[in-house]
């Protein structure tokens, strides 16, 4: 297969992966609701800078040594189990009972947007382990493994921040209903939910 041929093949792939909900789709939906959509697009940026992340490392062959050590596996899935834990209980015992303009008269800094979108990712291995496992099939024998999966990351990427920026762009037709405080309430106790049902996945399950 040629070089074009792989990246296309890749891109498919990719974009059939990033399209299907998960946590990161339920997190920014959330923050949606809560803080409207600048809000929300900078938690999908902070999602995709947790992937890029998770690009360099296995790049620089920290992902093969996740792959390899079930200590530094377990290590990080448990932190990650913990953490989402930590959001899905928060979210049900204290949710929002306030309306979007209030939301977004107290909304957080930018940086806790993004940084609870990088946290969700970057704390999973199995994003890791997807990328060690996943990128190679997609690279080439004659070029660089480092750079392609570099370059095959940063796709993902671009797709997940395209992707985002759609469904963001869609669900906007919803904000007179989320700007119910009963609906944000019940998005956060069903974020919650799903953050705690990673969480038990995350820490439950095994690499595969």
């Amino acid at each position: 297969m040629t070089l074009a041929s792989d990246l296309l093949t890749f891109t498919l792939a990719a974009s059939l992966l990033t399209i299907t909900p998960g946590l990161d789709t339920a997190l920014v939906l959330r923050t949606l609701a809560a803080n409207g959509p600048a809000q929300a697009f900078k938690a999908a940026c902070g999602v995709a800078l947790g992937c890029l992340a998770w690009g360099l490392i296995v790049a620089a062959g920290l992902g093969a040594l996740l792959a390899a050590s079930r200590l530094a596996y377990d290590a990080l899935r448990w932190v990650g189990a913990v953490y989402l834990f930590y959001l899905g209980a928060k979210l049900i015992l204290s949710p929002r009972r306030q309306g979007l303009a209030a939301s977004m008269a107290n909304q957080p800094a930018a940086s806790r947007a993004w940084a609870r979108g990088f946290l969700t990712n970057i704390l999973n291995p199995k994003v890791g382990i997807f990328y060690v496992s996943f990128l190679p099939q997609f690279i080439p024998a004659h070029m660089n493994v480092s750079a392609m999966i570099v370059a095959l990351a940063s796709i993902h990427v671009l797709l997940g921040i395209a992707w985002f920026g759609l469904l963001i762009a869609g669900a906007r037709a919803m904000l007179p209903v989320l700007q119910k405080p009963r609906v944000v309430a019940a998005m956060d106790r069903l974020t919650g939910c799903v953050f705690i049902a990673f969480g038990l996945k995350l820490a439950l399950g095994d690499r595969a």
